[in-house]
């Protein structure tokens, strides 16, 4: 069996030397490998970081690894998380060794990252029209034949421009793929039955295509919890299932993927695309990705395993830099730093303070009863580690506050 990503080539990104391109990490590390630091496990702020500077939680990352796996395994259901959200190949490692059947990406860009470190299956959760894509797809799948991507498509136009690219280019290996079923006023997807059906016969007509499955994202109308939300939520993933039931005489493959599952609804997708007929093989594979770090924010209110199943791993310390006002802190930390699409950061340890608003690299923290000093250190939950992720090229991961590991980014 061939292993899920490379591991040679994952360990060998502590072997390569830190330099100044790594930021808030201390300058007494430049020139010294990951592996050679993290032996010693020092101290992050007492050896020299500078702020502001992210950093992971070890023993969170390892109980959020472990209740994921837990609940899937309970339910019945597959794990393809989706890699966007940390484009880490050392974290992504740790969720194949608890028991991921893949790796999820949003852009080929992402899949060739990923495929850089030998991941051998791949989930894009787009339809790939774009030419150039699909040349360097046929190429890798037929140089590779243990590599294995499925992708959606949604309109009939789609798959002729699948199909008749993937013909000129010589492909000699099908691109397997999931008819999309979309709601209205959502992203991409189908949004009639009707279409569903006329793409999925679009593709069993091309040689150049496999329908193996139906995908839908179901949290494309927003994350709210509230019973009516979940309502609607519980009515798209009905025609989702309604669409696996009617195209099952048509697919071709003798194990069918319904894939769903982003990181607010995932319970409600367990619920709705199990308990297939006896007579029908089929792999449900959710696609949450933000369950690794959960947050102080957006999946702290909606993820079906908040109030302490999950727990948030992802930080950012920062420096005041000024006291301009009696009720006023500015911190060396903004937009550059945290996200901010969702909610502003949360301040740990501060009964009553928080952040107002972000410039680009400070950040307005309002104090209430708190008190705090020019020179003090803050801790900050954050919400939505998607958006945070991407600014950090590389992330330490602390252990009673000391420095672990050493996780790079690519994005």
């Amino acid at each position: 069996m061939t292993a899920p990503i490379n591991a040679a080539a994952v360990a060998a990104l502590a072997a390569e030397p830190l330099d100044w391109r790594f930021k808030g990490l201390p300058a007494s590390w430049w020139g010294r490998t990951p592996a050679d630091v993290c032996a010693e496990s020092p101290r992050l702020l007492a050896g020299g970081a500078v702020g502001p500077v992210c950093v992971l939680l070890a023993d969170a990352l390892a109980a959020n690894l472990a209740t994921m796996a837990q609940w899937c395994d309970e339910r019945g259901v597959e794990l393809a998380p989706h890699g966007k959200t940390h484009m880490s190949p050392q974290l992504l490692a740790r969720q194949f060794d608890a028991g991921a059947c893949a790796v999820t990406a949003a852009t080929i860009s992402q899949v060739r990252i990923f495929r850089a470190f030998g991941v051998g299956d791949v989930v894009l959760a787009n339809e790939l029209v774009d030419g150039a894509a699909l040349r360097w797809l046929a190429a890798e799948l037929d140089a590779h034949p243990d590599f294995t991507l499925v992708c959606w498509v949604d309109s009939v136009r789609g798959v002729e421009l699948m199909a008749s690219t993937l013909a000129e280019a010589g492909a000699v290996r099908p691109v397997d793929v999931c008819v999309e079923v979309g709601m209205a006023g959502g992203r991409t997807g189908c949004r009639d039955a009707q279409t569903v059906d006329d793409v999925a016969r679009a593709v069993v007509a091309s040689p150049w295509l496999r329908l193996i499955g139906v995908a839908g994202y179901e949290a494309a109308l927003g994350h709210d919890v509230a019973p009516d939300a979940v309502a609607l939520v519980r009515s798209y993933l009905a025609d989702v299932r309604a669409a696996v039931l009617r195209l099952a005489p048509i697919f071709e493959t003798d194990r069918i993927i319904v894939t769903a599952g982003g990181s607010t609804y995932f319970d409600t997708v367990a619920e709705g695309l199990t308990g297939w007929p006896a007579d029908m093989s089929v792999r449900t594979i959710l696609r949450s990705g933000c369950y690794l770090t959960h947050d102080d924010g957006l999946y702290g209110r909606t993820s079906p395993l908040r109030d302490g199943q999950l727990r948030p791993a992802l930080r950012v310390w920062s420096q005041v830099v000024s006291r301009p006002e009696p009720d006023l802190a500015v911190l060396t930390m903004g937009r550059r730093d945290v996200s901010f699409d969702q909610d502003l950061p949360t301040p740990y340890g501060l009964a009553s303070a928080h952040v107002v608003k972000l410039n680009d690299q400070h950040a307005y923290l309002r104090l209430g009863d708190d008190r705090v000093e020019v020179g003090d250190w803050l801790e900050f939950g954050i919400s939505h580690p998607c958006t945070v992720f991407d600014k950090w090229p590389m992330i330490p991961v602390l252990d009673d506050g000391r420095v672990v590991e050493l996780i790079r980014t690519f994005f």
